[in-house]
């Protein structure tokens, strides 16, 4: 497990854990390896890459020398990740990765601690990085404490270990060995910044660990779910936390960019930004099990971005501090995840028209005000996003899915516009607020009959896609979740089996959220939040038994830390495309919730698996 890892070494994406500051996060792989890091925010370049380029992206290593198997777990309650080796000799060593919450300031730090737990263990540590997604190799300098990184653009970090430790420099990277014994350890600690590398005891590791454990742990006792499912609930709620962005409000599709949609494939798209209509889900999720500070940040960053809008249609997504500029770039000279070319940073999508996001932020806002928590400045701008979808509900877009080809009119967004009108009117009646309520209502009744008549296949008794059009979508299983119909309308099972009947994998418990051509080569795994949608639906319809059982299927299909991605593969079980991916664990919690909710009485909850 020595050197750099070979071109083409490149661990499952299900085979990671994930760290994070409510800034930045790394992935790191069961092999001891941090392989994607940016810093000093999520959007920033990678400092370590190798997730994308295995040769020439960067890593940090970590782990015994020799063969060795290993396995991964959290801290009970936390984001303190545990990596524990056995080695053919019989030493077993644990590796302990986590962030210190960056609160008050100060730079980022990765903390990690070797120790022996049984017999001796040889430790190699491999200190990698490539600055901006490797496209140079960084200056590496000795210090008495550690290591210097630099590159000609002032990029820097600063590794500190212990003091017995010896390091050799070749090829840009810093390879050091340490032999312990059962009950020893050592920490090392990583910064991005350019202070002098202090010795790694001033770094006062131990405290900062208690600490991070501590805080992570106060947070999700706010968790408000006493279901049978209350570990993989926990996990998705922790997982959607770390996709925060504490400075802003900001919540991120993904901490990761450009891992591929199909083996091979080029679906591969940076999720380093902010989906309105994905935070809004998480938001919805998060809520619902009774968290509250993360929807009051979020809606002052909605609050921010959105007084520039200027009268046109809000754009859809943002950088983390509510930059607009998003250009989609190449990186060409990176190899990508077991080959999967090309490597973008940026997203052109945010260029889009995407009439669903405003039914998404309304919704939310409706479930949030019950708080009383909808400011003056608020309402504000949630009054021009319902007076700009009653205008332009008509117009076609690109809706959810963000297809690259010409806009149409897809049924999901004209739902989700009725759902901005609708939420609009309630919550101006309800607190007595300004608003054309009237011309609201009279404009939501027309959308529900145009997709009734336009969106509607009488012969197959679905809901499509688009107006028009034969195909199929997955995002309308959506429709009684929002009200729209009622769950006992005969339109909303017919939907549920066709969508089951024509977009769901050979396993069942997997759908596709489409398949229709999309202006985009190559497929795509099945969807997991498509997935977790199914079997809301399913649950809503009154088959709560089939709903309880695919559920289970499906959770299992999880990581062996309990992490999803944005896909999977039906096939290989392989998690596909960004990882972890917040809308998939927020469908997750929102299942959960719904599975709760509509548990018959006479059937008590059989234990999770």
């Amino acid at each position: 497990m020595s050197g750099t890892p070979p071109a083409g070494a490149y661990p499952a994406i299900g085979d990671h854990g994930v760290i994070g500051d409510l800034h930045t996060a790394a992935l790191v792989s069961r092999t001891g390896a941090i392989d994607w890091w940016c810093a000093p925010r999520f959007d920033s370049p990678s400092i370590f890459g190798a997730l994308l380029d295995a040769g020439r992206g960067g890593h940090w290593t970590v782990a015994p020398r020799g063969p060795s198997t290993s396995e991964q777990r959290y801290l009970p309650a936390t984001n303190v990740l545990v990596t524990t080796f056995h080695t053919d000799s019989g030493g077993v060593a644990a590796l302990t990765d986590f962030m210190p919450l960056r609160q008050g300031g100060g730079a980022a730090e990765i903390h990690r601690r070797v120790a022996c737990a049984r017999g001796a263990v040889e430790v190699e540590i491999v200190f990698a990085p490539r600055f901006n997604y490797g496209a140079s190799q960084p200056h590496l300098v000795l210090r008495r404490n550690g290591v210097l990184a630099t590159d000609a653009k002032d990029d820097v970090a600063t590794l500190a270990a212990p003091p017995d430790v010896t390091w050799r420099v070749e090829d840009g990277r810093a390879v050091a060995h340490l032999a312990l014994q059962a009950g020893e350890s050592a920490w090392f600690v990583l910064r991005h910044d350019d202070d002098e590398v202090h010795a790694v005891a001033f770094y006062q590791s131990d405290a900062k660990l208690d600490a991070t454990a501590r805080w992570w742990d106060a947070w999700l006792a706010q968790l408000a779910y006493q279901g049978p499912y209350r570990q993989e609930v926990e996990r998705s709620a922790l997982v959607l936390k770390l996709c925060c962005y504490e400075p802003s409000g900001a919540i991120i599709g993904a901490p990761t960019t450009s891992l591929p949609e199909s083996a091979g494939g080029d679906r591969n798209w940076d999720y380093r930004f902010v989906w309105l209509r994905d935070a809004a889900f998480v938001l919805y999720g998060l809520e619902r099990l009774g968290f509250g500070s993360e929807v009051d940040g979020f809606l002052h960053f909605l609050k921010r971005v959105s007084r520039r809008a200027d009268g046109r249609h809000l754009q859809i997504m943002f950088g983390v501090d509510g930059r607009r500029d998003l250009p989609e770039e190449v990186l060409a000279d990176l190899e990508g995840y077991r080959g999967a070319r090309p490597v973008r940073v940026g997203n052109g999508a945010a260029r889009q028209f995407q009439l669903d996001i405003y039914g998404e932020l309304l919704e939310t806002v409706a479930l949030w005000y019950r708080r009383g928590r909808v400011t003056e400045g608020l309402w504000k701008v949630l009054h021009q996003l319902v007076d700009w979808t009653a205008a332009h509900w008509r117009e076609p877009d690109y809706s959810i899915w963000e297809a690259r080809q010409e806009p149409k009119h897809f049924v999901f967004s004209k739902v989700m516009a009725w759902v901005a009108l609708d939420r609009g009117a309630r919550i101006a009646e309800r607190l007595q607020l300004p608003g054309d309520v009237a011309a609201w209502r009279r404009e939501a009744r027309a959308i529900r009959a145009e997709v009734a008549a336009r969106g509607w296949d009488a012969e197959r008794r679905t809901f499509v896609q688009v107006y028009g059009e034969p195909q199929l979508d997955a995002a309308v299983l959506i429709i009684p979740n929002i009200g729209f119909l009622r769950r006992d309308d005969p339109r909303v099972r017919s939907t549920l089996e066709a969508v089951r009947r024509e977009l769901a994998s050979p396993c069942e418990d997997l759908i596709y959220r489409y398949r229709s051509p999309d202006g985009l080569p190559g497929s795509e795994g099945a969807f997991v939040a498509c997935s977790f949608w199914m079997i809301q639906n399913l649950a809503l319809v009154g088959e709560f038994a089939e709903a309880e059982r695919l559920f289970k299927n499906l959770l299992r299909r999880s990581s062996p830390l309990g992490l999803l991605a944005e896909e999977i593969d039906p096939t290989s079980g392989e998690q596909l495309g960004n990882f972890p991916q917040a809308l998939s664990h927020a469908a997750l919690l929102g299942t959960a919730f719904i599975l709760e909710r509509m548990r018959p009485a006479a059937a008590p909850p059989d234990a999770a698996t």
